[in-house]
């Protein structure tokens, strides 16, 4: 059974490790994933931005093909299901379709707007039982479209949406989507202090946790950060095994091309990249 984010959270921040964020972007990409959390043990968050939805065929399409892999494949660990980066009308819809999570981001907008909305989506989420994360401060780079330069979020304006109950927040710190520049500056550590320090309890969310130093992500878990979102780099895992395959003519050996063989090395990958990535974290043996 699916549950909200908000306990597991609250648990990693006052253990000072991390939960993962990996986004889905298909069935083998969801299987890797929740079959890794329960190989260790470890609570995870599926992430479903509005384009992954769209592709998979809907939220509600998305909803039954987890649902039916926590049952039929005995999934025991927490799993909390995410809308990734949601618009206000996206939002309503995962609320609708049956996600366990969501997360509003409102950060190009002027702040007394993101406010309004955030405040809203609160109730809406509250009501049903679903967890919310907000977001202040546009996270660099490029993703479904949302490009922004990392910039650096106002304390100030995280303690105020902070205050309106969301359950964790993501604040720009310098972080970015994708693959990082040679030229990128780094996390910046006085920044999330200052946030950290007045949000108090509140879970911090790094996005765009792909490529970023192993001592810089425990660094931030240090100072507040509990859940990191990875997708870039299950993705060039998964790209890279699958390209091996082809490039060593193994599709066309056999039954080769058979879909179930074909994206077994990339589902695997996956897997490995998703286990690393717990490790680092810390979330293993923690569900």
């Amino acid at each position: 059974m699916l549950v909200s984010a908000k306990e597991m959270l609250d648990k990693a921040k006052a253990g000072h490790y991390a939960v993962g964020q990996f986004n889905i972007n298909n069935l083998e990409w969801t299987k890797a994933i929740l079959q890794t959390a329960q190989e260790q043990n470890s609570p995870v968050i599926l992430g479903v931005s509005e384009g992954a939805g769209k592709y998979m065929g809907g939220y509600k399409t998305v909803v039954g093909m987890v649902n039916g892999m926590l049952e039929e494949l005995n999934i025991t660990v927490p799993v909390a299901l995410h809308l990734d980066h949601g618009g206000y009308d996206a939002c309503y819809k995962c609320i609708e379709a049956g996600f366990s999570s969501i997360m509003f981001d409102g950060s190009h907008y002027p702040i007394e707007e993101n406010v309004a909305k955030t405040k809203e989506l609160v109730a809406a989420a509250h009501e049903k039982g679903l967890s919310i994360e907000a977001e202040v401060g546009a996270i660099g780079g490029e993703e479904d479209g949302v490009v922004g330069m990392g910039e650096c979020a106002d304390p100030k304006e995280c303690k105020m949406v902070a205050d309106l109950g969301v359950d964790f927040l993501a604040a720009g710190i310098g972080n970015i989507h994708g693959k990082y520049p040679a030229n990128w500056k780094g996390l910046s550590f006085e920044t999330l202090d200052a946030i950290q320090q007045l949000t108090g309890d509140l879970p911090l969310v790094l996005h765009g946790g792909t490529g970023i130093p192993a001592d810089m992500i425990k660094k931030a878990i240090s100072l507040g950060v509990s859940k990191i979102n990875v997708n870039t780099e299950c993705q060039l895992a998964f790209a890279a095994a699958t390209r091996k395959y082809i490039e060593e003519g193994k599709d066309q050996e056999g039954k080769g091309y058979d879909p179930r063989k074909l994206l077994a090395p990339g589902t695997q990958a996956i897997k490995d990249t998703v286990k690393e990535k717990m490790e680092m974290f810390g979330s293993i043996g923690k569900a």
